[in-house]
């Protein structure tokens, strides 16, 4: 087990090698001058060389990808070329929006994926369970932009029982509040991840319907539908679990595109403004915490599925 958490990790470290290398030089190919964004369209060309030379823009490529490395290393990420304050502390604060609304997209998509997937699977020959699988056909394709405006003409604009927009000023200080705001949003994604979610629990569980101890447990008397669920739960669990880190990467994807949309202050939007004024160090920042959480996520279920199934201990995968 110690070697297999040993070479989880050590992959983990190489993605975040490899993503710090790609996001620096990608970043580093878009069009546009911070130093001539913040010395604005008045700046002289000499203003423009000397801003330039303060945020460190005219040294080697080289010298600046290792000097943003030694900083990831000490959790430093620098200070914003814009504002000057520091990108860690306000990644921070933003991460306070994000973070719960994926955790509560995460519980939406498993509310909506587990139990129709194993519904779909009993049902499969019935209406219901046909109707169930199209569905989860049609949400699966529907964007989650398209999908968060068609929430909030119905359940904000219409019945008017959630706000459309925003997040209270005090932050969590008013929990109920905070979490209002973020129903829809979750909702949103959590409905897309979960149609994904349902096919994929469907197929585990008609492949463990057809499994020895389910069809054993049925001839023993029990019925299909109580078998599967005592016996081929767990087994169906156990591979619902093994896809949750592409999940969370879809909930993050998901979480930049809907925080815009409901104009919440997460690093989603953050990023996208950020983008816009070629703020470069806090683009790093951003694109690396959020890189980082999806690998960090990705390694944890690794560990956790090799803990729980213990058919991959005996084959030693």
């Amino acid at each position: 087990m110690i070697r297999f958490v040993a070479g989880r990790f050590l992959l983990f470290a190489l993605g975040l090698v490899v993503a710090s290398v790609l996001i620096f030089a990608t970043l580093r190919l878009l069009p546009g001058d911070v130093a001539q964004v913040i010395a604005g369209t008045t700046g002289s060309p000499a203003q423009v060389a000397a801003l330039r030379s303060e945020l460190g823009l005219d040294r080697p490529v080289a010298a600046q990808y290792l000097d943003w490395v030694g900083g990831l290393l000490r959790l430093d990420l620098g200070r914003s070329l814009v504002t000057g304050t520091p990108v860690i502390d306000e990644i921070a604060e933003k991460l306070t929006v994000t973070l719960p609304l994926a955790g509560l997209s995460l519980v939406v998509g498993l509310l909506v994926g587990v139990p129709l997937g194993v519904l779909s699977a009993l049902r499969r020959r019935r209406p219901l369970g046909v109707g169930v699988g199209v569905g989860a056909q049609v949400l699966a394709a529907v964007p989650a932009v398209w999908a968060g405006m068609l929430l909030i003409a119905l359940f904000a604009v219409t019945l008017g029982w959630l706000p459309t927009q925003g997040f209270p000023i005090d932050g969590w200080g008013d929990p109920a509040a905070a979490l209002r705001s973020l129903v829809l949003p979750a909702v949103t994604i959590g409905v897309v991840e979960g149609a994904v979610l349902l096919r994929f629990t469907r197929s585990a569980a008609l492949g463990a319907l057809g499994a020895d101890y389910v069809r054993a447990a049925a001839a023993k008397g029990m019925t299909l539908d109580r078998a599967l669920v005592r016996h081929g739960l767990p087994n169906v669990m156990l591979s619902v679990v093994s896809v949750l880190g592409i999940q969370i990467a879809g909930l993050v994807v998901g979480a930049v595109l809907v925080e815009q949309l409901f104009t919440l202050p997460g690093v989603g939007r953050m990023l996208v403004a950020d983008v816009g004024r070629r703020d470069l160090t806090k683009v790093q920042g951003e694109l690396m915490t959020l890189t980082a959480i999806v690998l960090l996520v990705g390694f944890v279920v690794d560990v956790v599925h090799r803990l729980v199934d213990p058919r991959l201990r005996e084959r030693g995968e």
